[in-house]
């Protein structure tokens, strides 16, 4: 990813997201992934944690959900917005790409409005390829891109394959 936003330029995404929640509610662009109760999920380029409410509902107390983002202000914020409602399924990860997770321990990675900004596209599906189970999925999206542009960047590594397109692009992994 490039380099992290100043504290305010982050304030100012931040509060845009506010108000994109408000007009197009999380929850619904979710409904997508198939999502549910139990399951582990990684929210890649978390930002200041816009999906992470409507995630704790669908993944419930027994889910995990870990948020990435290399930007210190966004972690703190995640972390904030976790203590306040008191997720205690909730882990933050300070990082520009590698998680640290273990091997197919993930069942769903968003991947949403990040995928223009990577410095080096092939490493992130990579990783994200390793931590996926087998069945797991990559859900992308980035208004920033077109969709040609989009899913050849997820498809063309030979890692993932399309399997579904509504709001975001649903990717199998790749065996």
């Amino acid at each position: 990813m490039e380099k992290p936003q100043s504290g305010i330029s982050f304030k100012g995404m931040s509060l845009m997201f506010k108000i994109r929640d408000l007009v197009r509610p999380r929850g619904s662009i979710l409904k997508e992934v198939g999502i549910k109760p139990g399951f582990q999920v990684l929210d890649f380029g978390c930002g200041p944690g816009g999906y992470l409410l409507p995630l704790a509902k669908l993944t419930g107390a027994s889910g995990k959900i870990y948020a990435l983002d290399m930007n210190p202000a966004a972690i703190l914020t995640v972390k904030s917005l976790a203590a306040r409602h008191k997720l205690a399924n909730v882990q933050t990860i300070l990082s520009d790409g590698a998680t640290g997770l273990p091997d197919n321990s993930i069942d769903a990675v968003l991947l949403y409005d990040i995928l223009h900004q990577l410095k080096n596209p092939n490493a992130v599906p990579a990783e994200l390829h390793r931590i996926l189970k087998p069945d797991g999925i990559l859900s992308v999206s980035d208004h920033h891109m077109k969709e040609k542009g989009l899913t050849s960047k997820i498809a063309g590594t030979g890692l993932f394959r399309l399997s579904g397109k509504g709001k975001v692009f649903n990717f199998s992994r790749v065996q």
